[in-house]
């Protein structure tokens, strides 16, 4: 195990001569064996070692044990300990999750690197827990050789191996009660689907660690290409790799605010690209809203209010992302876009008002109303125009004309908007 450490730290660069490593120690056998391989090696490495650990206080008397344990060991090794304790609270997340938040925030608040114990069984595990609920690329590349101040050095030893090792050289360790309870996904996965697996290729954990380094790397090399990319037009995007594509999305909307892009969210960029619509939009969380002006991708920012406008009859308008046209009707022709009306008094054109309701043959609604069930969103609803006169509205772009102002014959007259 010692020479595979070795090997490990030294192709990932994980260590270099002079650092202050402070290993992780829950007092398992995983830990205490990386705790007395990085004792054994700190001369080798040129390191100065120190320990770390945190108690959760989740298992009463057995979490002091632990601590008890840990700081004893320590002692006996003349090795400097840093200790701290939280009480757990679950958040949305679970208790796992926040347990691994608080142990993490007391870690990375400790001087130099801190050497954490995830093993190959570990990273196989993380694999398979990711598959199970759904993941790509990153999500099989598991754990991170490196992630900030944090180093995970056993990534290829297997605990067959940390077990021999602490046979060989005596080192005791405590165990863990949660370990075996079948609360927890990974516990299942550790005790119920590693040894179906092992049956087929003892060297499941090893084998499944490696591929998702390897994965890692491929993922690693990809968002290095999307961080050169820049969205320069749709027609670009179209014309990307949709793995570079993909990244390059993901980037762009935590750049607008969207802090954590799911498939789904990614599934509406790769519409806004390939819509025949030059101007679409699409809303996404943290009341984001992103449109598609032609060739290019934008966020768009809340729409001010129309400023109220008459539309002459015969006569034309520009209004604010439109050109409004009222001519004598040829035909009757109604649409989102074109309203055949008989009008009385002057028409109007302005953002929707308190109070507004449309009439549809399927009933009244309020335009508020509308709006929410269309799924416009609340970010353009200011700017979309609604067309009145003496008696009240006559129709609503992108909505259509009220049904009990449409006009059955002529002469009428057609109101219709074109998009600047």
């Amino acid at each position: 195990m010692l020479n595979k450490l070795l090997k490990f730290i030294r192709q990932e660069n994980l260590l270099e001569p002079g650092d202050r490593v402070t290993c992780a120690v829950s007092g398992g056998a995983d830990s205490m064996a990386l705790l007395f391989g990085l004792y054994l090696l700190r001369q080798k490495l040129g390191i100065t070692l120190e320990a770390a650990h945190f108690n959760h206080r989740l298992r009463g008397e057995e979490s002091e044990r632990d601590a008890r344990f840990v700081s004893d060991f320590c002692r006996d090794y003349q090795i400097p300990l840093h200790m701290g304790a939280g009480n757990i609270t679950p958040g949305k997340k679970g208790l796992e999750a926040a347990a691994r938040e608080a142990r993490y925030g007391f870690l990375e608040s400790l001087p130099g690197k801190v050497a954490t114990a995830h093993t190959a069984d570990d990273n196989a595990e993380t694999v398979l827990m990711h598959l199970i609920r759904g993941t790509g690329l990153r999500g099989l590349g598991g754990i991170s050789p490196v992630r900030g101040s944090i180093i995970r050095p056993m990534l290829l030893i297997t605990r067959q191996e940390v077990e021999a090792f602490l046979k060989e050289w005596s080192i005791p360790h405590v165990e863990d009660g949660s370990n075996e309870s079948s609360q927890f996904l990974r516990n299942r996965i550790r005790h119920q689907m590693m040894p179906l697996f092992r049956q087929e290729n003892p060297r499941i954990a090893e084998k499944l660690s490696r591929m998702a380094l390897h994965l890692r790397q491929d993922s690693e090399f990809l968002d290095s290409q999307a961080a050169g990319e820049d969205l320069l037009s749709v027609t670009r995007l179209r014309e990307m790799p949709q793995a570079l594509r993909s990244r390059v999305l993901e980037r762009y909307l935590k750049s607008c605010g969207v802090k954590e892009p799911e498939d789904v969210h990614l599934e509406q960029m790769e519409g806004l690209i390939a819509s025949r619509n030059p101007s679409a939009w699409a809303t996404f969380p943290g009341g984001v809203t992103i449109e598609r002006r032609y060739d290019a991708l934008m966020v768009k920012k809340a729409d001010d209010p129309l400023p109220e406008t008459i539309l002459p009859c015969p006569g034309t308008v520009e209004i604010p992302g439109f050109r409004a046209i009222c001519e004598p009707a040829a035909e009757i022709r109604n649409g989102t876009d074109t309203f055949t009306v008989i009008p009385q008094g002057s028409i109007r054109i302005h953002s929707r008002r308190e109070g507004d309701v449309l009439r549809l043959p399927g009933g009244s609604k309020s335009l508020r109303k509308l709006f929410i069930d269309r799924k416009i969103p609340a970010a353009v609803r200011k700017g979309i125009p609604v067309v009145s006169d003496d008696r009240g509205i006559l129709g609503v772009y992108s909505i259509g004309v009220d049904s009990s102002r449409a006009a059955n014959a002529l002469p009428a007259v057609t109101i219709r908007f074109e998009k600047r």
